[in-house]
């Protein structure tokens, strides 16, 4: 007979932390340009958003201090409207409606950087610190070995 599991007690292999960035699965926004990328992920936004696109244009509305219509996020969402890009300000826009960070991470990662909560600085600092000790252990032991040879 196998061991009873206590079903107050976590199992510690099905733990997983939560991701330090927020990104789109890159098959949900593959596409042969840019501009469609850019409109996959405005549509995947929206699609897993809480709010209806009306909601989320009202939002943004409010946000920026301009209208901003249903249509018009139909066609910022529309890979074949390549009329129609969406400027940064309407991207911040989304952003505040939706919640979405991910929009954000979509163009960062496209230069190599990452998009971060604010609360994970002190442990990127601590890691900057940690290379930088790394370093510079390094360079003085390389020139602890130069001098042993006697090379100056």
């Amino acid at each position: 007979m196998g061991k009873r599991r206590d079903p107050h007690t976590l199992d510690l292999f099905d733990w997983e932390p939560e991701p330090i960035v927020e990104a789109f699965d890159p098959a949900r926004v593959r596409a042969a340009s840019l501009r469609a990328k850019i409109s996959r992920a405005v549509s995947e936004a929206m699609k897993d958003c809480a709010h209806s696109r009306a909601v989320v244009a009202e939002r943004m509305g409010e946000f920026m201090g301009e209208p901003v219509s249903e249509h018009m996020l139909n066609a910022y969402a529309s890979e074949a409207r390549e009329d129609y890009s969406m400027p940064f300000i309407r991207l911040l826009g989304l952003i505040h409606a939706t919640g979405d960070i991910r929009l954000l991470q979509l163009g960062a990662e496209m230069f190599g950087f990452s998009v971060i909560e604010d609360k994970f600085l002190p442990w990127v600092d601590l890691g900057i610190a940690a290379d930088r000790k790394e370093s510079v252990v390094k360079d003085f032991e390389y020139k602890r070995r130069l001098a042993r040879m006697g090379v100056k």
